[in-house]
């Protein structure tokens, strides 16, 4: 008896292979000869090989389904010989082959409701093909072979066969649902954080290049929306990241996010990184590769003039570097995190951001921020000279070199910041900082020379959104509780940024200014920053001396000293340095960490107000004056400003420092130390506390005290330190303080304390 399938799959096979020829044929009239009563040339790509490397993939398999065919219908047997295990395997294929472009076709159609029966389609009615194709050859394989008599052995091993293909299944099954979660992440990230559903299906090319004047081929990949247009407007990001796994699947779902809302998307290697050619030397390159990189999408069939930029930290600096740029001008930035002012971002008060920028190191050493550990860092910091704890770290790095040994704003830094870049800008920013981002300064300066630009569309446009964020990362409150997702923020706020901006869509109008006030954990809308309303106020440094004792004496007043009082006295040795708890920088342990046991060393002085009789927010510029006097010739001084809960907790709010030299004695000095911009409501019953020190390491260098150039130097002195507060020469800490209503009083302390 024949099998039952002897005549009829063998005919079918032959009308499967004919239409995949249709396919091909249909695909060669339209790519080649330009035909224009079948659909256009990107409705016959499946994003997988491009045109014409896809014809000879093509050609291949026709080849292949001939002599398929030809040997089933002559009966030749080839494939009918011992081929029972090939045949299952083939038909296994087909069905996971069919299965996946099922899935994928639902997907389309229900995700993309332009692609609703169209001809975007055509790809995957033909994988349909290729996968029927393949089950009717592994069944007819199997319908040829005869059936064998079962034995124990046979018994034994069809037993390990299922137990196998039960571990494979899952496999499949484990792949094929990450597989649908990863063509439906995108349209459910951007449905979850805007409630948007995806416009269009996306069609990804990848690795497409363009070569600089020097001859360095800088390579993008390329996510373009389908069925929206000959010219769509362009949103660039110029990558600084390796190309891994965890970092492509990230480009990915934010340049098809994107790309499902109308904009051609260019993900863009700079020199060096992701595919790009080059070394990668931060900053040296950006300005002209960015320039040229805006020459060549001006040159593309597809861009439509309007282009915008995103990103933060380097990608941030890779938008300010073009800002200027006259043509094609910038028609919208988005920098998070990020500055025209890379110099004192480094350099808070003169002292150099050792933790950010060994960390920086360390990343770029490893190619990844994965494999950076609290350890290397810890490693590199510890000794002595400065500039050489990279290579105690990981090796010698040639930039963090440049960074630790220019410690004045020379002509080294001002290659890398250029000029007024926030002043010359082309177009309207948004700008998204975080409260413990070591950015947060220098950014606040950026919008408030924005807010004034001579060009009202950029005045009146830009934005400014502040929330509890530290570099890319959430805070966690004392209370263990969290707010949005950084990295979702950042993605969710750009849609209608670059709706407006972009395509000229009239979106929900939004205040020039957003803050999230902590302590009260809620968001606020701004007119204008710093708030005009907020009131500086003094409280008064006060003690007899003692408060440096764990149970210490140290005291914030609201009314000035009216007598003589022992100043405040420490010895600081750089090398038992006060120790860095929390605060703004990158890497591990930023943000808000509790203080206590800091607050109890000898080198820290702690000053501390009365519990508040009712809530007191926090928002703006804090600042402290301090009367000092050292024995040493250059040393630093620090601040930090801190929230004391009612159990006695006590958790950082923001910091600063000011390293500068000074006359040998015991001759008095008032100085400044700028902590910063926060908005923290200090509840009622807590205090207010600010701690003084000369040390916060290895968020800042340490001062060797020695006067001589701190890169380089291996020496230290310890330094005896005096904190003033007299009537004479009284110390203070100014709060930018909002007043609940106008005529009340700011601060009130309880009465009973």
């Amino acid at each position: 008896m024949q099998p039952f399938d002897d005549r009829l799959i063998p005919r079918l096979l032959w009308f499967l292979q004919g239409l995949f020829l249709a396919r091909v044929v249909g695909q060669i009239l339209v790519q080649f000869w330009g035909v224009e009563f079948l659909p256009p040339a990107p409705e016959w790509y499946s994003g997988v090989v491009d045109y014409p490397p896809l014809l000879l993939f093509q050609l291949t398999i026709l080849g292949l389904q001939t002599w398929v065919n030809v040997n089933f219908t002559q009966r030749a047997g080839f494939f009918a010989v011992r081929s029972r295990r090939f045949g299952k395997a083939l038909v296994v294929f087909g069905a996971i082959y069919l299965l996946v472009m099922v899935t994928r076709y639902a997907l389309r159609m229900t995700l993309y409701p332009l692609e609703r029966w169209t001809g975007g389609s055509i790809p995957i009615f033909f994988h349909w093909v290729l996968a029927s194709y393949c089950i009717a050859w592994g069944l007819h394989t199997i319908s040829l072979v005869s059936h064998r008599r079962s034995s124990p052995f046979i018994i034994r091993w069809r037993r390990l066969r299922v137990v196998t293909g039960s571990a494979i299944s899952l496999v499949l099954i484990s792949c094929y649902l990450g597989w649908v979660s990863y063509l439906a992440a995108p349209a459910f990230l951007v449905w979850k954080t805007t409630g948007r559903v995806p416009l269009h299906a996306v069609r990804i090319e990848a690795g497409q290049s363009l070569e600089t004047e020097d001859g360095t081929k800088l390579v993008a990949d390329l996510y373009h929306p389908i069925r929206a247009g000959i010219k769509s407007p362009t949103i660039l990001v110029r990558l600084n990241y390796t190309k891994t796994a965890k970092q492509t699947l990230f480009a990915r779902l934010i340049g098809r996010s994107w790309a499902e809302q109308g904009f051609t998307v260019v993900l863009q290697g700079t020199r060096g990184r992701y595919e790009s050619e080059g070394e990668y030397i931060p900053f040296r390159h950006e300005r002209r590769d960015g320039q040229e990189t805006l020459s060549w999408l001006s040159q593309q069939p597809w861009f439509n003039g309007k282009v915008g930029t995103w990103g933060g930290s380097y990608f941030g600096y890779t938008q300010w570097a073009i800002a200027d740029n006259e043509s094609p001008p910038l028609s919208a930035m988005y920098v998070y995190e990020s500055s025209t002012d890379f110099f004192r971002t480094l350099y808070r008060g003169g002292a150099f951001g050792l933790q950010s920028a060994l960390w920086w190191a360390n990343t770029v050493h490893f190619e990844s921020f994965e494999s950076v550990t609290p350890e290397l860092v810890t490693r590199g910091a510890s000794g002595f000279p400065v500039i050489e704890a990279d290579d105690r770290s990981v090796s010698d790095v040639g930039f963090y070199n440049d960074w630790a040994s220019h410690r004045q704003r020379d002509a080294f830094w001002q290659q890398v910041d250029g000029t007024q870049r926030s002043n010359v800008t082309k177009a309207p920013v948004l700008l998204l900082a975080g409260w413990y981002d070591p950015f947060l300064q220098t950014q606040l300066d950026d919008f408030k020379v924005l807010h004034s630009h001579t060009d009202a569309s950029i005045s009146k446009q830009s934005r400014l959104i502040i929330g509890p964020w530290g570099h890319a990362k959430n805070v966690f409150f004392p209370d263990g509780s969290s707010t949005e997702n950084f990295r979702f923020v950042s993605i969710a706020s750009s849609f209608d940024w670059f709706d407006r901006h972009l395509k000229g869509r009239k979106v929900v109008q939004t205040p020039p200014v957003r803050i999230f006030v902590m302590g009260d954990n809620r968001w606020r809308d701004e007119q204008t920053w710093p708030l005009p309303r907020a009131v500086n106020t003094k409280l008064f440094l006060q003690s007899d001396g003692h408060a440096a004792d764990p149970s210490g004496d140290g005291q914030l007043l609201l009314e000035a000293p009216f007598d003589t009082h022992t100043p405040d006295v420490f010895t600081y040795n750089p090398l038992n340095p006060v120790p860095t708890r929390g605060g703004a920088f990158m890497g591990p342990g930023m943000a808000i960490k509790q203080q206590n046991t800091i607050e109890l060393r000898p080198d820290v002085l702690s000053y501390t107000s009365s519990p508040l009789a009712e809530n007191v927010e926090v928002t703006g510029y804090v600042r402290a004056t301090l009367v000092v006097s050292t024995d040493a010739a250059s040393t630093d001084f620090t601040a930090k400003l801190v929230d004391v809960y009612p159990d006695g907790s006590a958790y950082n709010i923001t910091d600063g420092i000011l390293r500068q030299p000074y006359d040998l004695g015991d001759q008095r000095v008032s100085i400044v130390i700028q902590l910063g911009a926060t908005s923290n409501v200090f509840q009622k019953g807590h205090r207010i506390r600010l701690d003084v020190s000369s040390s916060n390491f290895p968020l800042f260098d340490r001062n060797p005290n020695t006067g001589t150039p701190i890169a380089f130097e291996t020496r230290t002195v310890a330094s005896l330190q005096k904190i003033h507060h007299d009537v004479s020469t009284p110390s203070f800490v100014e709060l930018p303080i909002v007043p609940v209503k106008n005529g009340v009083q700011l601060i009130r302390f309880r009465v009973d304390e």
